[in-house]
């Protein structure tokens, strides 16, 4: 009667010669969904928890050291999430070709600052004057510089593809010295981007 209904208890399973190894196939049984899941199981803790906190270093300063070298070769895709984009690279690339008077603030200002040491009533009203002029100078030029800039990614890339806080990352990086400004330039001055 076990016959009729199903296999028989005696009946041998095929031995693996009947079944020859085909190039391309996985020649291999599937392996069950338990024991997939077991091998995929890690705890929320781990045992040895030195040395996943030097492994977790080890991640941490090979991320840091991409991203530096991101910084100085301009490669985009270990740049931080703060320069990506074709936009944030457009804006990088116009202010980098430009002469900005903004660049020029820090070291007039150290220049002001040493001449601030002089107590002459006169000498410090021109330094306070010039301090407050020399500002007031390079706000302005950065707010006209962002209304062209603006305008021109506008027309390249459309207003919808402008995020929030692309003016302040153009003024940040237009106040910042050029050799020091990070990612570093990838254009000369003049050399602006079409």
């Amino acid at each position: 009667m076990g016959a009729v209904f199903g296999r028989g208890k005696t009946q041998e399973t095929a031995p693996e010669e009947a079944h020859p190894q085909r190039e391309g196939a996985k020649n291999r049984p599937t392996p069950k969904r338990r024991d997939q899941e077991a091998a995929r199981k890690q705890p929320l803790v781990p045992t040895d928890r030195k040395r996943a906190r030097q492994q977790d270093r080890a991640r941490r300063n090979e991320q840091v050291a991409l991203t530096r070298q991101a910084m100085i070769t301009g490669d985009e895709k270990h740049l931080p999430p703060r320069d990506k984009g074709p936009v944030r690279r457009y804006i990088r690339d116009y202010i980098d070709a430009r002469w900005n008077l903004a660049e020029f603030m820090l070291p007039v200002m150290v220049v002001v600052l040493a001449f601030s040491f002089i107590r002459l009533d006169a000498v410090l009203a021109l330094v306070t004057m010039a301090t407050y002029g020399i500002i007031l100078i390079a706000v302005v030029d950065t707010f006209f510089m962002w209304r062209r800039c603006k305008r021109q990614l506008v027309d390249k890339f459309g207003a919808d593809q402008l995020g929030r806080g692309n003016g302040m990352y153009a003024a940040m990086r237009a106040f910042q010295l050029r050799r020091f400004r990070m990612p570093r330039p990838m254009v000369d001055r003049g050399d602006y981007p079409s």
